[in-house]
């Protein structure tokens, strides 16, 4: 059997959870999710579990939150003032919003709080912070 191995193109079935058990993420009823191993085109501390693993293998992977989204940053949290945001934006906290950067790159970010003068919105990633479980299942490997 081939196992898997840096640049080999792979297909896995996953279900990723927290460490409360609640699922954040899963290819269930999905397509396998695609990619090239070591391309970084995962988060490495999944990246890091797949070589040597075969077709049909299955593995639980815990993923630090170093490895994977990284860990809050407080930089990426801004207070905003209430009056440049238009009325008709919804500023409830856990709305996910959409800013521009100053070289006109889209930035999604959540409002953490909003009072009359201001709003904090968080450009963390949303698992930023978090240790993160997966459970792999190797369908293909390429």
């Amino acid at each position: 059997m081939t196992a898997i191995k840096q640049g080999d193109t792979v297909r896995i079935h996953y279900t990723g959870t927290l460490r409360d058990g609640n699922v954040f993420d899963s290819s269930e009823g999905r397509d396998p999710l695609e990619f090239a191993v070591g391309s970084g085109q995962i988060i490495p501390g999944l990246d890091a579990a797949l070589p040597g693993m075969e077709i049909g293998e299955k593995k639980r992977v815990e993923v630090d939150c170093q490895d994977a989204y990284g860990p809050i940053n407080p930089a990426m949290r801004q207070d905003v003032p209430r009056e440049g945001i238009p009325d008709d934006i919804p500023l409830d906290p856990g709305t996910q919003l959409q800013m521009q950067t100053p070289d006109g790159q889209a930035l999604p970010v959540m409002v953490v709080d909003a009072n009359e003068e201001t709003v904090t919105l968080d450009a963390n990633h949303p698992l930023a912070g978090q240790d993160l479980i997966f459970d792999i299942e190797v369908v293909s490997i390429n």
